[in-house]
């Protein structure tokens, strides 16, 4: 029987890296979105 670890690994790997990635940006978006409705004097408190 063929060793599949490193294809289970891999597949592991590349969706931690992809949602991670989707979590950064994800992040990222809203304090830019935060900032600019703050600037527009628009931010909820």
């Amino acid at each position: 029987m063929v060793n599949h670890t490193p294809f289970i690994v891999g597949a592991y790997i590349v969706a931690l890296v992809g949602f991670g990635g989707l979590a950064i940006a994800s992040l990222v978006a809203r304090r830019r979105i935060r900032r600019e409705l703050s600037a527009r004097g628009l931010e909820r408190r």
